[in-house]
């Protein structure tokens, strides 16, 4: 007997839904425990600092992901998303923190600003749905995945070539020694190869946690290794406790705050190319109201996100890698994912248990979920006519070559008003900007009959999955 409970509904058993939800938070952990650290550390705060800093992320990460996933009175788009901190505030961010008129309570009043903005703009915003016909959604989520890959790489060579350092009061690069090592390279192929593995020759529910057995088995490798460092899992307390306004009441400055909310409509524009990969990978269609409840989520995030002594929000394409990889479309999944995450900021220690897993490890596991999300996007553009239409052609090749600029050329813009930066440093922007201007003008803007192609090529993607 067919069940009628959709596959975005379906309520696993608990003994399934842990594994898939832990394997979803391993996956985002240290994208979202970095923003706070580079933050805490360019405003030279204490380690004890630093480390609420951390622990209130992780709170508001799960928060705002079971408000994204389980959905409120039109907020929520009750999809399978994991939020966290966007790395679209961090540059700007960095500039606040370097004026001493503004510094932390400067921030959060911007980010509380930001937060209230983009709760109102969160219709609008959704209103461009007809603009984002199958070329221009299947190319932005193509982008979204190449420009992943980079993190997934990086995870792979044990995290960045260059790393910041604050040295006499200013903020520097300096080289990561421990960048390409040999043996953390072998520790992301062995984690690799153990999901490639999993994936062929699992079974059922083994397959579905294939990434998490993955790295699972990198950690027991790392740590034979001696890649494990346990010092801050002893220094750790077992309780925190997570209040508002930690650091005193937020201070609200004119010019953070404009920049803040540029920051915002980049989120929301990245938000909705997340959200239309969503709808594929899970076969459920995502139309205006459910734009507006996700995008609505966003702004209220954020808005936590300032209140709860943390940083923007947005949801995480890392993750929607990993339910292409998985086939598990529950959003119950990143629900108790979200309850994790409230648990960990909770709880010191285990943040700092999960903390000590080498990025080595999730690196091996990047390269196979950042990677279904591009090909989610090649799926897509697999429904475009480019046989009679080579409009598309035109419109796919010079898009994603505008979202590679910042990954190729991070200095290209350099020369032009560093208050643009928020905008030109996002690939996915870039290319967004760049498909749906292109298909306008070869294509003309269609309206509801656009967003109608838009749905028979999501139907027929899903029929060839």
């Amino acid at each position: 007997m067919t069940s009628s409970v959709y596959p975005v509904d379906e309520r696993l058993p608990v003994p399934k839904l842990l594994p898939l939800a832990l394997q979803h938070v391993l996956v985002m952990y240290a994208g979202a425990v970095a923003v706070p650290l580079i933050v805490g550390r360019a405003l030279q705060l204490s380690p004890e600092d630093v480390a609420f800093l951390i622990s209130a992320d992780l709170f508001a990460c799960g928060l705002v992901t079971i408000i994204q996933s389980l959905g409120l009175p039109g907020i929520g788009i009750r999809l399978p998303v994991m939020m966290g901190v966007t790395f679209a505030a961090v540059g700007p961010m960095l500039s606040m923190a370097a004026d001493p008129q503004v510094g932390l309570l400067g921030i959060y009043g911007s980010v509380i600003a930001a937060g209230i903005f983009g709760t109102v703009i969160a219709p609008f915003v959704s209103r461009l749905l007809p603009l984002f016909p199958p070329v221009v959604t299947g190319t932005i989520i193509l982008v979204i995945g190449i420009s992943l890959m980079r993190v997934g790489i990086n995870w792979a060579g044990g995290g960045l070539p260059m790393l910041t350092r604050v040295i006499d009061g200013q903020t520097v690069q300096v080289p990561n020694p421990a960048y390409g090592a040999l043996d953390g390279l072998a520790i992301a192929a062995f984690v690799l190869l153990v999901i490639l593995a999993l994936i062929k020759w699992g079974k059922g529910f083994v397959a579905n946690v294939a990434v998490l057995l993955g790295i699972l088995a990198g950690t027991v490798l790392a740590a034979l290794l001696g890649r494990m460092q346990f010092d801050k899992v002893d220094t750790a307390p077992w309780l925190g406790v997570v209040l508002p306004f930690h650091f005193g009441i937020p201070e609200f400055h004119l010019v953070p705050i404009l920049t803040m909310c540029i920051v915002m409509i980049v989120v929301m524009i990245e938000s909705l190319g997340m959200f239309l990969a969503l709808g594929d990978i899970t076969h459920r269609e995502v139309d205006q109201n459910a734009l507006t409840r996700g995008l609505r989520a966003d702004g209220v995030g954020t808005l936590l996100g300032g209140i709860f002594n943390t940083f923007p929000y947005t949801s995480f394409s890392q993750n929607v890698g990993l339910v292409g990889v998985t086939g598990v479309r529950s959003r119950w999944v990143t629900v108790a994912a979200g309850v994790i995450m409230l648990c960990l900021g909770l709880l010191p220690k285990m943040s700092a248990l999960v903390e000590a897993v080498p990025q080595v490890v999730l690196g091996g596991a990047g390269l196979v979920m950042f990677g279904m999300v591009a090909a989610t996007g090649a799926r897509i553009l697999g429904a475009v006519d480019f046989r009679t239409n080579r409009f598309n052609l035109f419109i796919v090749a010079i898009a994603v070559g505008f979202g590679m600029i910042p990954l190729v050329a991070p200095a290209f813009f350099r020369n032009l008003p560093h208050g643009l930066h928020p905008l030109l440093e996002s690939g996915i922007l870039l290319a967004a900007i760049a498909a749906v201007a292109l298909n306008a003008f070869f294509n003309g803007l269609a309206g509801k009959e656009t967003a109608r192609a838009h749905a028979s090529a999501s139907a027929a993607a899903a029929d060839h999955a």
